[in-house]
């Protein structure tokens, strides 16, 4: 994979040379696709601006659009073109006449001819160790039949073979003939999608079609344009991430839940929190936020349901100050736009705050909220699937937590991950002796013994309290209790 890495073209953008092994292999064609607005040309520049700053040669054919346009899209990331070479190729003046008829010979042979031409003497002129060439529905559009079209590409590729560069051809797919003649042709065919939803921004993902001799990595792979340029973020792979390290228990700040878990929660597992809307689902990841401060280590949560300022102030309320702990580089806490952050950017801001960070706490408020940055929920599932087993193999402990639909009675998920957690915590509402009250229960641990009661708990200035087990009633699980004695074991008013 060195010598491979050695060999190759850094793209210059982030997470793509992830993506190919390596990169771009040098003295290779290869094929950049995709329709218009994919970013094709943002990733040109970027591929030609690296190799113009590793002190390559490089040159930019464009057939498409004019160097004012393209000088104009740099500066709008920040970019100045120094050091790369851009040719502009117009049709001859000629064929532009429209006057002028030819007798013997089709215009669009001339001007074939005059495009070829003018491409090697560009080249000649130059020397070029790295070439974009923007794009290719002209050359196929001047050819018109597609034995022509396949002869000229093979024309370009000997031709630059021999020449030892780097080229990168684009191809914007407008023609009505879905023609794969390059594929067959190119070293290698990287794909551009951009996909519209429903609201909110749209997505971009590109992925490797092909690439010979090397391995890279397969499947599509999140990618977004910013000011700066575009960004890739690889498909996580669980299984390429491991790491040793020692499955102790690590208790939250809360006695009682403590020992409704058998002492606490292991090191490297999920926690899963159900419960509708107002159990406290947030403030009790929050206690063993808390807990890992306490242990001198640092926590990450990405909040998608809430806004940071009031979740600071309802923290601070209950005796929990997470603005001090953001000071003292205990927490990482990002809040999350669902419409607007891709998958993938989300599983890399955790990798980062793994990594970067060491944070050995991670904390995903909510999956509901999550959900919404999916396409569909079979997605989701494996995207949590990958993350949940890569945070484990980090020994980062995780908890999620999950808004059921309804209040009370037959409750139901947006989605059933309960599975994939190695801890499920349900929380549920329940009245009795005139009062709305909750109730807490651990309805699976893989990882060791459990207590299998029902606890009443309340949530008050100091935080949450947890009462005796519920013994006198039955169907609090499932948001219709009764009671069946005299209510002995509830929690008191407190005192005023």
């Amino acid at each position: 994979m060195n010598q491979d890495r050695a060999a190759s073209a850094a793209t210059g953008i982030g997470g793509l040379d992830d993506v190919l092994g390596g990169g771009l292999a040098r003295g290779r064609v290869f094929l950049l696709e995709g329709s218009p607005g994919t970013g094709k040309t943002t990733v040109a520049m970027q591929f030609l601006i690296a190799g113009a700053a590793a002190g390559e040669r490089t040159l930019y054919i464009t057939l498409s659009e004019t160097e004012d346009e393209l000088r104009a899209s740099a500066a709008s990331h920040g970019w100045t073109l120094d050091g790369i070479e851009i040719f502009e190729l117009v049709p001859p003046e000629s064929l532009l006449d429209e006057n002028q008829q030819q007798s013997l010979l089709y215009s669009s042979d001339l001007e074939l001819g005059e495009t070829t031409k003018g491409i090697f003497e560009a080249f000649e002129r130059i020397r070029p160790e790295r070439v974009v060439l923007d794009s290719l529905s002209e050359i196929r559009l001047l050819a018109q039949s597609s034995l022509r079209y396949r002869r000229q590409i093979l024309a370009l590729k000997h031709y630059f073979a021999k020449q030892n560069a780097t080229v990168l051809m684009l191809d914007d797919l407008t023609t009505e003939i879905n023609d794969k003649t390059v594929h067959s042709v190119a070293h290698g065919v990287i794909a551009l999608e951009e996909m519209a939803r429903d609201y909110g921004a749209e997505r971009r993902r590109m992925r490797v079609i092909k690439y010979r001799g090397r391995r890279f990595r397969g499947g599509y792979h999140d990618m977004v344009i910013h000011t700066g340029g575009a960004h890739v973020f690889p498909r996580l792979v669980s299984a390429e991430h491991k790491k040793t390290f020692v499955r102790d228990v690590l208790p939250s700040d809360l006695a009682g839940v403590n020992a409704l878990l058998g002492g606490g929660v292991e090191r490297g597992s999920s926690v899963l929190i159900l419960g509708p809307a107002g159990t406290g689902k947030s403030l009790l990841t929050l206690n063993f936020v808390v807990g890992a401060a306490r242990r001198g280590e640092r926590s990450a949560m990405f909040v998608f349901d809430e806004e940071l300022g009031l979740l600071f102030d309802r923290a601070k309320g209950l005796g929990i100050d997470l603005q001090q702990m953001v000071d003292r580089d205990e927490l990482v806490i990002e809040q999350v736009d669902a419409t607007e952050l891709t998958p993938g950017e989300l599983s890399a801001r955790v990798r980062a705050c793994v990594e970067e960070h060491s944070a050995r706490t991670v904390v995903i408020d909510s999956l509901n909220g999550y959900q919404m940055a999916m396409p569909e929920e079979t997605q989701l599932v494996l995207h949590m699937h990958e993350l949940l087993q890569y945070l484990n193999r980090q020994g980062a402990t995780t908890f999620l937590t999950v808004a059921q639909h309804g209040l009370v009675g037959d409750m139901k998920s947006p989605v059933d991950v309960t599975y994939l957690a190695d801890t499920v915590i349900l929380l549920r509402y329940f009245e009795a002796l005139g009062r709305v009250r909750r109730a807490m229960s651990v309805v699976k641990k893989r990882t060791s013994a459990h207590e299998d009661t029902i606890r009443e708990y309340r949530i008050g200035a100091e935080g949450i309290t947890l009462g005796e087990p519920l013994i006198e009633f039955q169907g609090v699980l499932r948001g219709v209790p009764t009671l069946v004695g005299g209510g002995e074991g509830l929690l008191r008013d407190e005192p005023r």
